[in-house]
């Protein structure tokens, strides 16, 4: 189990909204950690890494830029080596006409060599590249690859993991079906 886990594949639980709509808070994860070596990393794939400001945290988000990617951000729009990405995955809020202007602006900037550029998919609240930089491609841990569980995490009033799953259990209601064994892309 623990080489499994270490060189194959591993758990990971979504705790924050980054990702939404396409993971919920609550969705169960498998991570495909040894799929990188043997191909590479692909714009638009999930990925999970070591947060670059604190390696002991995990984080989860979507490849953008690719090393050697000339990037810019226009409002909305990504646009990569010229050309606007097609992102029918990423939600924006609908912010009042008096806030300041376009939403944001960034580049044109290149992705040095060994480094990505990645962005959740709930563009307003999440915490990315645009905040933190480039990802070193060494951080990275593997590939989202399948919902295995998904709860609705906030009705779950204990913290324990042994309570949590006696909570669920006799709550079935709590468990989201239709996400088990969702793919994730």
């Amino acid at each position: 189990a623990l080489v499994i886990r270490t060189f194959v594949v591993q758990a990971f639980k979504i705790p924050s909204g980054s990702m939404l709509p396409t993971l919920q808070i609550g969705d169960h994860i498998l991570v495909n950690k040894f799929i990188y070596y043997f191909q590479p990393i692909r714009r638009g794939e999930i990925i999970v890494f070591k947060f670059p400001q604190d390696e002991t945290r995990d984080f989860i988000k979507r490849v953008i830029g690719l090393p050697g990617d000339t990037l810019e951000i226009r409002g909305k729009q990504v646009v990569i080596n010229g050309k606007p990405l097609d992102e029918p995955y990423a939600v924006y809020e609908d912010w009042p006409t008096n806030r300041l202007g376009e939403r944001e602006h960034l580049g044109p900037i290149v992705i040095p060599p060994d480094r990505l550029f990645m962005m959740g998919d709930n563009r307003d609240h999440s915490m990315d590249s645009r905040v933190w930089g480039f990802l070193d491609v060494h951080k990275v841990k593997g590939k989202a690859f399948i919902v295995y569980f998904s709860v609705r995490s906030d009705d779950i009033p204990y913290t324990s993991a042994l309570a949590s799953i006696y909570y669920v259990v006799s709550h079935p209601g709590l468990i989201r079906w239709d996400r088990l064994g969702h793919l994730v892309h």
